[in-house]
């Protein structure tokens, strides 16, 4: 295979000897980069790309999945912020069904849990719960579309507070990916009157603007913290080291945010809901069953991608979630979409192109 490519390679440059350098320049990157997938396929075992293919479909359709259900939650009767942030982390024991057997199969042996790090964990696992309710309060008021893209904006997030907690580098195409998000922003809160439901009222609309930033915010600073432990604690980043945090660390949200249902007394009028919801029981159970189910699919393919490739290509995928999402709300669920929306759907790619190459030519961003 590697022979036959060689040869073409070859033969399509002496055919373009004579048509101008520009056209051989370009033949000569397309062989270039043929020839480095070539070489970066044979290089890794074929499970290796079947993990990696399994991987960015969790994050490409189970997270917009997942962000689709809340709105759904809530367009069909669901009421309660605290049960839709209570199943983003009731699947927590699903990572922890794929732990338990590297410890079993693979010769691996837990992380040894210091006051530390067990403290850490804690604290993670408030910040994740407090963001999990920001973002329902966000898709409560707020198109899908719209919140994805607001939500968009925790990659700023994250490289600003990486920048302050763990001392990673910002270059130019990073900071001007963050001022092109932010401007992306801007123009969703300038065009609010263009995707406001009727039910929702005007105050009801800022708050989700703000609680969808707020989270975004939180999201980031999560990111941050979360490679702060890695730094401080462990030193080391591994695929059950990384699931170990992410099960610690969605126990405890979990523990938190159940105690917030429980306080809120959500558990007991869940019986009601359901029968208020369109579709029936059926229909609300299932909701909250996938929900449960795709979040932390999406969770899962995120931590795949970041051991199996990069934080450069999580990025990537993380770009194209984004208009994933809103194109799905657009088709599936009838949410309005504008030309400003559009803009800055476009806007927040650009962005992310930014960031993207920031992070690819040296520096060193979560």
């Amino acid at each position: 295979m590697q022979e036959l490519l060689l040869e073409e390679e070859e033969k399509m440059e002496q055919e373009s000897t004579g048509s101008g350098s520009s056209k051989f320049s370009s033949l000569q990157w397309v062989f270039k980069v043929k020839n480095m997938a070539w070489e970066a396929y044979k290089s890794k075992p074929f499970s290796h790309w079947v993990l990696l293919f399994l991987s960015s479909l969790g994050m490409l359709v189970a997270f917009p999945a997942s962000s689709l259900l809340s709105r759904v939650y809530f367009a069909n009767g669901g009421t309660s912020k605290w049960i839709i942030s209570w199943v983003a982390v009731a699947g927590w024991p699903i990572p922890a069904l794929i732990l338990f057997p590297m410890y079993l199969f693979h010769r691996t042996s837990p992380t040894p849990l210091s006051l530390q790090l067990f403290c850490s964990y804690v604290f993670l696992g408030f910040l994740s719960a407090a963001d999990n309710l920001m973002y329902a309060y966000a898709y409560a008021y707020l198109p899908a579309s719209t919140a994805a893209l607001l939500a968009s904006s925790s990659l700023a997030f994250s490289a600003l507070f990486g920048f302050w907690i763990v001392n990673n580098k910002l270059n130019a195409s990073v900071i001007n990916a963050i001022v092109i998000i932010t401007a992306a922003m801007t123009i969703i809160a300038l065009d609010s009157d263009s995707d406001r439901y009727p039910y929702v009222s005007n105050s009801q609309y800022i708050w989700g603007f703000v609680w969808d930033i707020l989270g975004s915010a939180l999201h980031g600073l999560i990111f941050a913290l979360s490679e702060w432990v890695f730094i401080k604690f462990l030193g080391r980043r591994s695929f059950h080291v990384v699931l170990e945090q992410q099960v610690m660390v969605s126990s405890c949200a979990f523990l938190f945010t159940t105690i917030g249902v429980i306080i809120n007394k959500d558990f007991q009028g869940m019986t009601s809901e359901a029968k208020t919801f369109k579709g029936g029981v059926t229909a609300y159970n299932l909701v909250l069953i996938w929900s449960v189910i795709t979040f932390q699919l999406g969770v899962l393919g995120a931590t795949g991608i970041l051991f199996l490739a990069s934080t450069v290509m999580a990025g990537v995928l993380n770009a194209v979630r984004v208009p994933v999402t809103s194109i799905a709300a657009v088709i599936l669920l009838n949410d309005p979409m504008s030309g400003f929306k559009i803009l800055s759907l476009v806007i927040t790619f650009w962005g992310f192109a930014s960031y993207i190459y920031g992070t690819s030519t040296g520096s060193k961003l979560p």
